[in-house]
């Protein structure tokens, strides 16, 4: 998947143009998100979503916000990013909030690649100005390495806003996530 995230509304509807017409992509989601920014996420082969994002990133100028390209994005977060994975019980539960819902995304699929985390739900933006959080569930250990890992990948570019491991939270707390 790919995805460009910029600061005006107007500029993202011709940036989703741009990025459907240069290449054989499917327009996975382009909307508007809190605080007045726009996403356009792009699915395909990587060759094409390459190429669509940077058409997308060259046109943006200096409305861009942020962008990525994830070749091979983990299955598991997609589904947290439509609502949400179900799981049986949570061990430790890690969040990872940032400045922008690319750096959210690159840091889930981090974050679930590099331990045995599955990634309960994401919040992409709205109502939260213009930030974006992932809770993850797992052991504690795996808690600990796929947070460090997912905060390393949003800090790189200086989108971390912090994270957080609880071990053992509170079925109270879990129910208000889900």
């Amino acid at each position: 998947i790919g995805l460009v995230e910029l600061n005006s509304i107007a500029k993202g509807f011709e940036v989703c143009d741009a990025m459907a017409k240069t290449a054989e992509v499917t327009v996975l989601t382009a909307k508007s998100i809190c605080p007045g920014k726009y996403i356009v996420m792009i699915g395909g082969d990587v060759a094409a979503v390459r190429q669509s994002v940077d058409v997308g990133q060259a046109l943006c100028g200096a409305t861009l916000v942020d962008t990525f390209v994830i070749p091979n994005i983990h299955p598991s977060v997609l589904p947290a990013i439509s609502g949400g994975n179900s799981i049986e019980a949570v061990q430790a539960m890690g969040v990872i909030e940032t400045y922008s819902v690319a750096a959210t995304i690159e840091a889930a699929d981090a974050a679930v690649k590099a331990a045995s985390v599955i990634p309960l739900r994401m919040h992409l933006a709205f109502g939260i100005g213009g930030k974006s959080y992932v809770v993850l569930s797992g052991e504690v250990a795996d808690m600990n390495a796929a947070v460090e890992a997912g905060a390393a990948s949003a800090s790189e570019r200086g989108f971390l806003v912090n994270r957080v491991v609880i071990p053992r939270p509170h079925q109270q707390m879990i129910d208000q996530i889900m």
